[in-house]
């Protein structure tokens, strides 16, 4: 199996039309769960090897980013013992995969309103992005206490601020001036969002951002979502013909 997803992974590096920005919303780690009368927290656990496979294909491809919708704004409204677990868990892994992300080249980013974490989670998270600062391949973004919402309302509160202080004219305020107010503005739009568990909305993930993004959905939960099953989804949207609202060649309207 090894032999075969290497052999495929070349062969898509060759291709020109890879996502530069894949953004992966991981569903399913509940469900999961509960299929094998397990706490949700299980699911979770289970999950991490799908993180660790999905950032591995990524990085092999040499893609530029790669955004995971780690936690999101509305998960603080989960029960208290559950996301205290996420929280312990999160630092786990920060831990038990730094050696890994460091020896691939990896560089680590986070974005929400982090001022929402504990300390200690966002001790580690700070302590680790800044360690892996010095890499130059890929770039990891986990999204964490995140909302799409809230980030566009972030973003104007921020604006508002400079145009009250004279430091910007609303009246040059255009699509570029405002996504430097967005979370990570140097990020590009992702080319490709992934949603796992066969859901199909965007549950608030990157609004802003999503515009004119590629989606594929799969039916597989979270803790079942390998190098094959992302590879999948390459080649789907390598299929696709990207036209942000434009006609091509041999397109007429009706």
């Amino acid at each position: 199996m090894t032999k075969t997803i290497d052999r495929e992974i070349a062969e898509l590096r060759e291709d020109e039309r890879l996502p530069r920005h894949v953004a992966v919303i991981m569903d399913g780690n509940g469900r999961w769960a509960r299929k094998r009368h397990l706490p949700r927290l299980a699911g979770h656990r289970a999950g991490r090897e799908s993180v660790r496979s999905t950032i591995r294909a990524a990085a092999k491809l040499g893609l530029g980013a790669l955004s995971l919708y780690t936690f999101s704004l509305e998960n603080w409204k989960r029960p208290r013992l559950e996301v205290e677990g996420l929280m312990r868990f999160l630092r786990e892994v920060l831990d038990s995969e730094y050696l890994e992300l460091k020896e691939n080249n990896i560089r680590l980013r986070a974005m929400g309103r982090l001022d929402m974490l504990p300390a200690k989670t966002l001790e580690a998270l700070g302590e680790k992005i800044d360690k892996l600062s010095v890499n130059t391949g890929m770039i990891l973004n986990l999204c964490l206490s995140y909302g799409g919402r809230a980030e566009i309302v972030d973003a104007a509160r921020r604006l508002a601020a400079d145009a009250v202080a004279g430091t910007i004219e609303p009246g040059r305020v255009d699509e570029e001036v405002f996504r430097g107010y967005l979370y990570e503005p140097s990020l590009p739009d992702p080319d490709l969002l992934i949603r796992t568990s066969g859901e199909m909305r965007i549950s608030n993930f990157l609004l802003w951002q999503l515009a004119y993004t590629e989606i594929v959905v799969t039916n597989v939960l979270w803790p079942d979502f390998r190098e094959r099953h992302f590879l999948g989804a390459i080649r789907e949207y390598l299929g696709r013909e990207r036209r942000f609202g434009e006609l091509k060649d041999g397109w007429h309207e009706r």
